[in-house]
């Protein structure tokens, strides 16, 4: 039986050896701190994140699993829970918590909803929720979890979400409406007033999806853009989602799910009272609660207030507006749909988005790339207030060079050409099989992807694309062939 490629270490290695290690590392990473990655990082600059990382620091052994034992972090949790209420137009009844990300307090959404149709709606055997097409995978994810059916409705041709198809898709098992605000593929916000009118007439809960929009579009619209309601203003809306490490700018692992009532989130909670060890109480799927996630969380939200949210969101939309601008005067590059905030993507049907991709790449910018149709995906922040200008510049060489003719181009196109017509008269499976002989997890990290790309989307929805992300998932941790120790470099 071969050994493990990288051992457990039998010495300690030294601070020095292992931080010298640890850089470089990650010099393979994006680099976030140029303002080249428009996705995945929001950084509100070095004098705001000071504060915040030290006071994450006082708290970084804490465990918030036992609040007895740590009351300050109950208290700064439920400050949290009290200032995003009332940021989101809640009264003084909304309860919330403070969770590891956008995905858990979704999968606490949909855990809620579940559990409050099972008292309040105990014929349904087989609940039953309605999301638009755009919702986030997330809920997906809550759905396969806690065995709950959904359907997706396709949107309106203004890519948001149609409230008229979401109502006819109402059936005596539906116990809620999703929406999204704003919904992460377009950065458009649902017409959340519509949705949750109509979730109320049928006596349905109504969650909103602010996990990226959350901590943006309140400041907006004091600013009087033009943001529809989507908080709890608006009658109806039960439930929301929104990710303080995002445009709220706290450390990573920190979003907050908050209810209309504290009787609607006794539903997320999880209680045994016959375990040996005693009584368990449990608010959140995680048990063992980072104390540093929830100092970080009040730490940005107290030390950055209003004032610095709305400077940051000026700023961020001076870039947003700069951005926007510079795709739309390049001939061939559309914008999909009109967003409402400082998230946008752009396709284009004259070239392959997925080569001009891999050109931007190659110039160091990161982001992400969708599907249906082919996009390029950009979420902008306060970090970009000084790169609009270059990302436009190389925007417009990138374009210029995927119009040229190449052979890299046509054997792309031939490529993922075989794959459709492959996928159509092979047996389910047997392309997945191909591709899993001719791809390494390295292939997603090379310079000209523009090939793999097209032959995802031409799988899109299939079996043979479920397998192949599969397996990559599988390999993605794979461990490199490294040295027992760092020091044997």
């Amino acid at each position: 039986m071969s050994k493990p490629l990288v051992c457990f270490p039998e010495t300690p290695t030294s601070a020095k050896e292992l931080i010298k290690y640890i850089k470089e590392k990650k010099t393979a990473d994006v680099d976030w701190q140029s303002g080249k990655a428009f996705c995945l990082i929001y950084y509100p600059g070095e004098e705001r994140s000071k504060t915040i990382r030290e006071i994450y620091d006082l708290y970084f052994s804490d465990n918030a699993l036992n609040p007895t034992a740590t009351p300050s972090l109950a208290e700064l949790e439920a400050e949290v829970a009290s200032m995003c209420a009332d940021l989101f137009n809640g009264d003084g009844q909304v309860r919330g918590n403070i969770t590891s990300g956008g995905t858990e307090s979704i999968l606490l959404a949909v855990k809620t909803a579940r559990d409050w149709a099972k008292k309040n709606k105990p014929h349904i055997k087989r609940p039953m929720v309605i999301v638009p097409a755009s919702i986030h995978p997330a809920f997906m994810k809550a759905f396969h979890y806690f065995e709950v059916d959904f359907v997706p409705v396709e949107l309106r041709e203004d890519l948001r979400a149609n409230t008229a198809a979401m109502e006819a898709a109402i059936t005596e098992n539906t116990i809620m409406l999703c929406c999204s605000a704003p919904s992460y593929p377009h950065g458009v916000v649902d017409p959340v007033a519509e949705i949750a009118a109509v979730a109320k007439s049928h006596d349905l809960l109504c969650h909103v999806d602010a996990c990226i929009g959350g901590f943006m579009l309140p400041f907006l619209r004091k600013l009087n853009y033009p943001i529809p309601a989507f908080d709890f203003s608006v009658e109806g809306v039960t439930s929301i989602s929104a990710d303080i490490h995002k445009y709220g700018y706290s450390t990573k692992g920190s979003s907050v799910v908050l209810y209309r009532n504290a009787a609607l989130r006794k539903h997320q909670f999880s209680i045994y009272t016959k375990w040996n060890g005693g009584i368990y109480g449990s608010p959140t799927i995680s048990g063992t609660r980072p104390g540093g996630t929830i100092a970080g969380a009040w730490a940005a939200l107290k030390g950055i207030g209003e004032q610095g949210y709305l400077e940051m969101a000026v700023v961020t939309m001076d870039a947003t507006e700069k951005i926007r601008k510079g795709i739309d005067a390049i001939e061939g590059l559309d914008i999909m749909g009109k967003p409402d905030m400082s998230i946008l993507a752009f396709k284009s049907d004259k070239m392959d988005i997925y080569a001009l991709a891999d050109e931007l790449n190659k110039k160091g910018w990161h982001f992400e790339r969708q599907q249906l149709p082919p996009s390029i995906h950009l979420t902008i922040n306060y970090i970009h207030k000084d790169v609009a200008d270059a990302f436009i510049d190389d925007l417009q060489e990138a374009v210029i060079r995927v119009k040229k003719f190449s052979v890299r181009k046509i054997a792309n196109k031939l490529q993922v050409g075989a794959v459709k017509g492959l996928h159509k008269i092979l047996p389910e499976g047997t392309v997945a099989k191909i591709q899993k002989r001719q791809a390494s997890v390295d292939d997603v990290n090379k310079e000209n992807t523009a090939a793999m790309y097209g032959m995802m989307g031409a799988l899109t929805g299939t079996g043979d694309l479920d397998e192949i992300v599969l397996d990559f998932m599988d390999k993605i941790n794979k461990v490199k062939d490294v040295p027992r120790s760092i020091t044997e470099e």
